[in-house]
């Protein structure tokens, strides 16, 4: 790592930054077009009553170079919770530096430090970089497991029924 690297929770000042990383993300991601979040939403969702989600970022200096959104699940069979990753980014001009496994082991002493039972993630199935990296790391895929989603739609469709 160059500069003096630091990962940090993010704050409420830090939406702006929280925001452009998440632009940066979903560029990389090869749908840039897909972001709808708002500073706003942001705000409510990260900092509200209810927050759905925790942030930590990763600054070299003073420079936001990564972040990592996470949060609370439960597993039922270990009754226990889990630290559910929903996105871990580093920007692509600064990688090879070892910043994302810093933001990982960051979140796998979170997850120490609340009695996880396990870490967990998706990943693209076409980003071979990141799976070749998570694998380095002794995380195995889950192959025998499909990802189901509905959308708001699809959840208002599922409530009215």
């Amino acid at each position: 790592m160059t500069g003096k690297f630091r990962i940090r929770d993010a704050s409420v000042a830090d939406i702006p930054i929280i925001l452009q990383l998440i632009r940066d993300l979903a560029t990389y991601e090869r749908a840039p077009n897909d972001v709808v979040a708002t500073e706003e939403g942001l705000h409510e969702v990260l900092f509200g009553t209810e927050p759905s989600a925790k942030v930590v970022i990763a600054f070299e200096n003073t420079e936001p170079v990564g972040f990592a959104v996470y949060f609370f699940n439960f597993s039922t069979w270990l009754g226990r919770p889990g630290l559910y990753l929903e996105d871990l980014f580093v920007k692509p001009e600064m990688r090879g530096r070892g910043y994302g496994r810093a933001l990982l082991v960051h979140l796998a002493k979170i997850a120490r430090d609340h009695n996880c039972g396990r870490m967990e993630w998706a990943v693209l199935t076409w980003n071979e970089p990141a799976i070749e990296f998570y694998k380095k790391l002794g995380a195995v895929s889950l192959d025998d497991w499909r990802v189901f989603r509905l959308t708001s739609d699809g959840i208002g469709h599922l409530a009215e029924s």
